[in-house]
């Protein structure tokens, strides 16, 4: 592609509480080397922490980079107003805790033009820094962890029901009326799913890769599954067809080991010897976890390979409850 024909491109960023990882991001896009004009839309939430500061102190030193509020601090609330914000019809996501790959811009624009595309992305690495987070990436990237998902284990380029964050084209989000503010979460995936009922083409591409910064601690960790769980459920219960074996084996998983606890303590509780047989699934189970750990973690260091049993099944009982109990009340716009 021509230099003089490379389109301009508006990079949307959701933010809230990324005092952590907000400089790497933004800074990670800004050396992009992109041949065409690029503008970075810093969508901010009411943080809690230094974010807005951070925000500001960037602003101030790049002229590319402008702040709009998000009084919601909902992600896709922050995705429309940055993008109602925004000046160039090609736009990319990228998350306050993401990084951006180099040569990553200029690569999803080659994709989005050679497979005529309306949304294209690449893969989910995600990349732990403690041992906790080391396990938790691992996790990601792993069988074991979150099944056989293209964009977190990478795969061949092809049509797809959904990719990691994207690179859109504005047409294709007017289309379909942009993201739905009510969903809080999963609101991706619902995206990529009108896009494609309207005859939009997702695409994916391993050649693109975004640095993923996972959850540092067991119990944010099985808070962001637990909500993964309940809307998942939520995307099911609007979209039925959308259900298979991946997304139900969570809570599947949650009633069997339920189930064969419970058998298993009446069995003991009272003599009768054949309830026993039912402590074959937890244990089944921790087996599973313990021997799957060992495979697919054998290159993480030790301290990092001790967490691995606990991170999967951290992320398998929370998304499983979340599921199970989903929402308690239809969700609404903020």
């Amino acid at each position: 592609m021509p230099l003089s024909h490379w389109p301009p491109v508006s990079v949307v960023m959701p933010v809230l509480n990324e005092e952590r990882h907000l400089e790497e991001a933004v800074g990670r896009v800004l050396e992009q080397d992109y041949p065409g004009e690029l503008e970075v839309v810093l969508a901010i939430g009411p943080s809690k922490d230094r974010t807005q500061e951070i925000a500001d102190k960037l602003a101030e030193k790049d002229h590319r980079i402008s702040i709009v509020p998000n009084p919601t601090g909902k992600t896709p609330a922050a995705l429309n107003v940055g993008i109602a914000h925004a000046k160039h019809d090609i736009l990319v996501r990228v998350d306050g805790h993401g990084a951006l790959t180099d040569g990553y811009i200029t690569r999803a624009v080659e994709v989005l033009d050679e497979s005529g595309a309306d949304n294209v992305g690449g893969v989910m690495a995600a990349e732990g820094r403690t041992p906790t987070e080391m396990a938790v990436a691992c996790a990601y990237r792993s069988r074991l962890g979150l099944g056989a998902s293209t964009f977190h284990q990478g795969g061949k380029a092809g049509p797809a029901d959904t990719v990691y964050l994207g690179v859109f084209r504005r047409a294709a989000l007017e289309r379909v009326g942009g993201f739905d503010e009510t969903m809080h979460r999963a609101q991706d995936w619902e995206l990529n799913y009108r896009i494609r009922k309207t005859g939009g083409l997702i695409w994916f591409t391993p050649d693109l890769s975004v640095t993923y910064r996972p959850r540092s601690s067991l119990s944010a960790v099985a808070k962001q599954f637990f909500h993964t769980g309940q809307w998942r459920r939520e995307v099911i219960r609007r979209h039925p067809e959308t259900a298979n074996k991946r997304y139900l084996a969570p809570p599947v998983a949650v009633i069997l080991l339920a189930v064969g606890t419970i058998l298993g303590i009446v069995g003991l509780a009272t003599g009768v010897s054949w309830l026993d047989l039912g402590f074959i699934a937890p244990l089944g189970y921790a087996l599973l976890l313990i021997f799957g750990s060992a495979m697919e973690g054998r290159y993480l260091p030790w301290k990092a390979l001790f967490w691995m049993p606990l991170v999967c099944a951290t992320m398998h009982v929370s998304w499983g409850l979340g599921f199970l109990i989903g929402l308690r009340e239809k969700p609404k716009a903020v």
